[in-house]
């Protein structure tokens, strides 16, 4: 039976895997459909095992001495890839550090709280910073509330993963978009390195 040629090489398809009668070293080390090693043998010798299974001969280890071949479903192992690479990419939430002062006027206010949402709207998590200078260190407390309020402003689009708190000569407060709790456990390795986005 001749299996219909797939993988690199194949019209339409850039796979990094050469399979099959791609595969033209003389010696490669095959590992079985169930796992197990089958030994060292031709390319030739492997495709007709894997065509006894109508399975294909992947090349799975190229830069290993010989290289290394499994018997399998080629099809299935790019799905299983394709769903893992799209599962992780899902998973991935990016934290934005959006930083502003007590005193900030409405115009730029708007402006923060516009690009901000335009974060959360991405499924991005947010990190609102204030930076206190001279005596506005002294009314922490009062810029404390100021961030309350402010976060109050996301109440339509976005929730509290870390409320309001002073940190030093700053206050920080981080939001994330709605129903996204189970990511927070993430939020403070993310934050060690978010990359701050100047408002």
């Amino acid at each position: 039976m001749r299996r219909r040629q797939t993988g690199p090489g194949a019209p339409g398809d850039d796979n990094q895997y050469r399979i099959n009668h791609q595969i033209r070293i003389a010696q490669i080390l095959v590992i079985g459909p169930e796992g197990d090693k089958l030994g060292i043998m031709t390319p030739d010798e492997a495709r007709a095992i894997a065509t006894e299974h109508g399975l294909d001969l992947v090349e799975v280890a190229p830069n290993a001495k010989p290289p290394v071949c499994r018997i399998m479903d080629f099809g299935k192992f790019r799905y299983e890839q394709a769903k893992k690479a799209a599962s992780s990419k899902a998973a991935k939430v990016d934290l934005k550090e959006l930083r502003l002062r007590p005193k900030t006027d409405d115009h730029d206010m708007e402006t923060m709280v516009r690009k901000a949402k335009g974060f959360i709207a991405h499924g991005d998590r947010v990190r609102l910073v204030m930076r206190l200078r001279g005596r506005e260190q002294s009314h922490a407390e009062l810029w404390l509330t100021k961030m309350e309020e402010i976060i109050e402003l996301f109440t339509d689009c976005a929730q509290v993963a870390q409320p309001a708190k002073i940190e030093g000569k700053m206050i920080t407060a981080t939001i994330e978009p709605l129903n996204s709790s189970d990511k927070s456990d993430k939020s403070d390795k993310a934050e060690k390195t978010a990359a701050p986005a100047e408002s």
